[in-house]
């Protein structure tokens, strides 16, 4: 048929070259290729362990560039395959060739290595280099690097998941995104507990920087309507004559002390959720990640969500009536019971599926258009294609979860609020909608996205100052 099985009968573990050849002599007879397990060979045959590794990356190939699921590869998808890991090798390449002169040597392995948080001597990186390098010049050329990787099958490039870290560079106020993925070498050097907490460093400050108008977002969202419009002056005016330029900041002190739990109970159930939903160990797909990263979203939001209602109160508080964070949290125990400190979870557990599953598909879609067409000499992005593609998918998850984020601080601030009637979740959409109509499910929008460009911008740059004064280098 149009079907050839090929049978790779070797004693010895075969070069990089001989790969090649054997596997361009296979689809050169026929346009399809299919491998059979050396343990399914009739019996008397030798087989070595090198035949089982070498099987092993002929499956990892297959699966890697099999589109339509056939078990084999035709011509079409085998050239595809070329085409996209050679694309991916000379970024990974470039990315290594510090100097630019177009040769890696010792060092420059080195010194990349230890950039992804991996620290190894010398003697191991000259060995790295032996490995690779056919001519004996202790040097390793494109050439040689392409050789010898063509058919060592990659789905993640471990410098795309360095550039393109997300979730802990940039703090917009709102902990709905899906966690950042860690290499292993940062997990086992634990330079992923510095980046997590350089991570928390950007947010508080960020946050402190843009208190301001997340309070007057706040205030908008409860106290705004169509028989009560306020506007944005109107309302600062109003804070700072009920409390004086202080009052700005109410709310802003357990909104950032929620920062650290949050993080770290976010990024132990992330780890957790991958391995039981992963398909394949070590590997998860973008659909396993979403699902791992919004069940990590909802269990860390379930254990801090007494500190939302608390943020909410103390952000909305007249001048006298609390104390502090744990006056508020005595009183709301003592005149609404345990429950008062879990009102509104239900639409914000609901508002992580849109706002964590738009903001990670427009960052990837964001990311993957832009190494497609941009990416030619490094997979390093820049620093404002990295801020530009922050904030347009936060910004975009945002507005998908607003009406059901004004929802939720509503429902946190019901029984702070003289005469207010307490309502569910169902009949307080409808009433929004009757009384106000569909941009009544967006009051405060517009402090809302007037402090993202200064939040994502000083997160960032405390980030990047922090990341060096903890010794994590670029």
């Amino acid at each position: 048929g149009n079907v050839v099985e090929v049978e790779l009968c070797v004693i010895l573990p075969p070069s990089g070259a001989m790969k090649q050849l054997l596997l361009e002599a296979a689809m050169v007879e026929s346009p399809s290729l299919s491998v059979r397990h050396p343990a399914a060979n009739p019996p008397g045959t030798s087989w070595c362990r090198a035949d089982h590794v070498f099987f092993d990356c002929l499956q990892e190939i297959i699966s890697s560039g099999d589109d339509n699921k056939d078990d084999g590869l035709n011509f079409n998808e085998f050239s595809k395959y070329l085409m996209d890991h050679e694309k991916k090798l000379l970024l990974t390449f470039k990315s290594l060739d510090k100097n630019n002169d177009g040769q890696i040597d010792y060092m420059e392995i080195k010194q990349s290595l230890a950039d992804l948080g991996m620290n190894i001597s010398e003697e191991d990186a000259n060995k790295i280099l032996q490995s690779i390098d056919v001519n004996g010049t202790m040097t390793v050329d494109w050439n040689e690097f392409r050789q010898h990787f063509l058919f060592n099958p990659a789905t993640s490039l471990q410098e795309i998941i360095r550039y393109w870290k997300h979730s802990t560079v940039l703090d917009i106020g709102d902990s709905l995104t899906i966690p950042d993925e860690f290499t292993e070498e940062e997990k086992t050097t634990g330079l992923w507990w510095r980046q997590l907490a350089a991570g928390g460093m950007a947010g508080a400050v960020s946050r402190t920087g843009t208190a301001p108008l997340d309070r007057m977002k706040v205030f908008m969202q409860v106290h705004s309507s169509k028989s009560n419009k306020i506007s944005l002056v109107g309302g600062f005016k109003q804070m700072l004559k009920e409390g004086g330029v202080t009052s700005l900041w109410r709310g802003n002190g357990v909104n950032v002390l929620k920062i650290a739990p949050e993080t770290a109970i976010k990024f132990m159930a992330y780890e957790q959720y991958k391995k039981l939903l992963s398909s394949e160990p070590g590997k998860i797909q973008t659909h396993e990640r979403f699902m791992a990263g919004s069940l990590a979203g909802a269990t860390a939001q379930t254990a801090i969500y007494p500190m939302e209602v608390m943020k909410t109160r103390l952000t909305l508080r007249k001048t006298g009536q609390y104390s502090g964070m744990f006056d508020c949290a005595k009183k709301i125990l003592k005149r609404e019971g345990v429950k008062a400190f879990y009102k509104g979870y239900v639409p914000n557990i609901l508002g992580i599926i849109p706002y964590a599953g738009i903001d990670l598909a427009v960052y990837e879609s964001l990311k993957n258009f832009w190494l497609s067409k941009y990416a030619k000499d490094t997979a390093n992005p820049g620093v404002l294609v990295l801020l530009g593609c922050g904030t347009i998918s936060s910004t975009c998850g945002q507005l998908a979860s607003y009406p059901l984020a004004l929802i939720r601080t509503r429902m946190q601030a019901q029984a702070s609020l003289e005469g207010s009637e307490q309502q569910p979740m169902g009949r307080m959409v409808k009433n929004v909608l009757e009384k106000e109509g569909f941009f009544g499910l967006y009051r405060g929008i517009l402090p809302n996205f007037m402090k993202v460009i200064p939040a994502v911008s000083i997160s960032y740059v405390v980030y990047e100052y922090t990341r060096s004064a903890l010794g994590i280098q670029k």
